[in-house]
């Protein structure tokens, strides 16, 4: 139903409170200065955060969307407003994020000529997002937004983009509610599973003799009742669980049947199991590389079901045997209830295999008294958050992502934001204030690298303006630890620009912007520096020099299986050539 006529700029602002948004991350310049004027006059019943580049809000608005499960809003002008977004709306769209993007756009009459700030916005992001409208009729703007919101969030999450020219904003048009619209038929995804694949699957999962539960971040999306369902799921078949980096939360690190991360910086034992086992239940998982390693040689000897709202992600990257297009977390209830009072299958030699594979201790690292190892200051960390339920850890991208992931376990989803599928550095700021903004009174710790952080560095004026008390933890080894790494291992020791020289000193860089900065050099300054860095009330970075030299280990070379991991004690041989 239409009401009274508005303006479009009106529209907007009233389609964004209608949906339920309550902040939008952005930067104005002149395409979107009535869009600007009009939230002016509603900052009662939305809050904008001015962030300093517009990558920083895509970011923001990522945090925001991962940790809280709603959608996230950026507001961005024509030109280079919009084409600096285009790296948030590609992270979103790799690793699933909802988020809807609005864009100013040049005068109608304009569009086409070369104008001052012009970019084919719907063009350039066409690739990396769900969807794209240049909305150039007044008459459809409502529905456009609605749309846009409904997109971002069904099926398969993602970014869209809706570029508004100017005239637009200024011109009157009627207003419609978000329930009056209807979505299209061919955009309603199927949610529930075909309940003939259910029982197949559990034919196949009651034969199975070494089953693993591989689950991604698409059970995260599918909320807190499909990690539930998971749990529910793991407990009553016994079967051993392992998750993607984006799925890190939805089963809890504590939990009885957790293998730990896999992929290319997995666990030893996760990895394993994933090639050795008879039957692999993917849930909510895409088979990335970087957890399949090499396609042909993934897990060879099993039977696969793949559980994915996404249809095109079935038998996109691995041929399975069982798919079931379907909501991860009603796939997953359903399976549980489709299961429903079967006792176990006996896996005691299953997991006594793995059992074997983890006493490996695949993390262990030589200490020191003298150098602060990295995985030692992800532990001390953990250690100082021990009993605390309102933590969130967003990483930058490298080696401290990986340790992160390894060292810090996730009892609940939700509370790890990383960039996983496009590998972004300079996510992890903008994303922590994000974050804090979904969740004002949580303890928001970015974990990052010395040369990820400075990517987008600038967004610490940003955490200041809005009194955010962000805490920025940095493994600061100097190096583009991952790159070097990678050099070091596979490149005969060439280390090609990986040195970061010049760096600032992060602890008067901190207080030059009006936070708070700490430095540890020795282990032994390590716990008081992190106790300190609780107690601030401020965006806070904590420089914490450590090790130079170490690499992240376990790894599997590019090119390799799973099978065929590089563990710590191994790495000497292989820099020899010998594995």
């Amino acid at each position: 139903m239409a009401h009274t006529p508005k303006t479009g700029a009106q529209v907007v602002v009233q389609a964004l409170i209608d949906q339920g948004v309550e902040v939008v991350f952005g930067y104005p310049g002149g395409a979107v200065l009535p869009i600007y004027d009009e939230l002016f006059h509603r900052k009662d019943k939305i809050r904008h955060v001015l962030v300093r580049q517009e990558g920083g809000a895509l970011h923001a608005a990522e945090g925001y969307a991962r940790s809280s499960g709603k959608v996230g809003v950026a507001l961005v002008t024509s030109g280079p407003g919009a084409t600096n977004a285009v790296t948030g709306l590609a992270d979103a769209m790799m690793d699933s994020i909802p988020l809807v993007c609005l864009t100013g756009q040049v005068p109608s009459f304009l569009i086409g000529t070369d104008a001052f700030q012009e970019a084919d916005t719907t063009g350039i992001t066409r690739a990396c997002t769900k969807h794209g409208a240049l909305a150039r009729d007044p008459g459809r703007l409502a529905e456009t937004i609605h749309e846009a919101f409904y997109l971002a969030k069904a099926g398969r999450p993602g970014p869209v983009v809706v570029d508004i020219p100017k005239d637009v904003q200024f011109a009157h048009a009627p207003y419609m509610g978000p329930k009056d619209y209807t979505p299209r038929r061919s955009y309603r995804p199927r949610t529930e599973p075909d309940p003939a694949a259910i029982e197949q699957a559990v034919a196949m999962m009651a034969e199975a003799r070494r089953p693993v539960l591989y689950t991604g971040g698409g059970i995260i999306n599918a909320g807190p009742g499909a990690s539930a369902a998971l749990c529910a799921l793991a407990g009553k078949t016994g079967f051993p669980v392992t998750s993607t980096l984006m799925g890190l939360g939805a089963y809890p690190a504590s939990g009885r049947a957790w293998l730990g991360m896999l992929g290319m910086h997995g666990t030893y034992e996760a990895n394993k199991a994933m090639y050795g086992c008879d039957l692999m239940i993917a849930v909510g998982a895409r088979f990335d590389d970087r957890v399949t390693g090499r396609v042909d040689a993934f897990s060879p000897g099993s039977r696969k079901i793949h559980i994915d709202i996404d249809p095109s992600s079935i038998n996109k990257n691995v041929h399975v045997d069982l798919p079931i297009v379907a909501d991860a977390g009603s796939a997953l209830e359903a399976l549980v209830a489709a299961w429903g009072g079967r006792a176990a299958p006996n896996l005691a030699p299953w997991w006594a295999e793995i059992e074997a594979w983890r006493a490996k201790d695949c993390l262990a690292y030589r200490p020191s008294d003298t150098i602060i190892k990295p995985q030692y200051a992800l532990e001390r960390l953990r250690e100082a958050l021990k009993g605390r339920d309102d933590v969130f850890i967003t990483t930058e991208v490298g080696q401290h992502q990986m340790w992160a992931a390894q060292f810090l376990p996730f009892e609940q989803p939700n509370r790890w934001m990383t960039s996983g599928g496009l590998g972004t550095m300079g996510y992890g700021l903008p994303a922590a204030i994000g974050t804090q903004m979904a969740h004002p009174g949580a303890l928001v710790i970015d974990v990052a690298g010395e040369a990820s952080i400075l990517m987008n560095i600038q967004e610490m004026s940003t955490a200041v303006q809005y009194r955010l008390p962000v805490k920025i933890f940095i493994l600061n080894n100097q190096w583009m630890g991952m790159v070097r790494q990678w050099q070091e291992l596979l490149h005969g020791e060439r280390y090609s620009e990986s040195y970061t020289e010049s760096l600032p000193d992060f602890v008067k860089l901190a207080e030059a912007y009006g936070g708070v900065g700490l430095r540890a050099e020795t282990p032994a300054e390590l716990d008081g520096v992190i106790t300190e860095m609780l107690k601030t009330d401020r965006v806070t970075i904590v420089d914490v020099c450590v090790d130079q030299k170490e690499n992240c280990f376990p790894m599997i070379p590019s090119g390799k299986a799973h099978n065929e991991m590089i563990l710590a004690a191994d790495a000497a041989m292989f820099d020899k050539g010998l594995v």
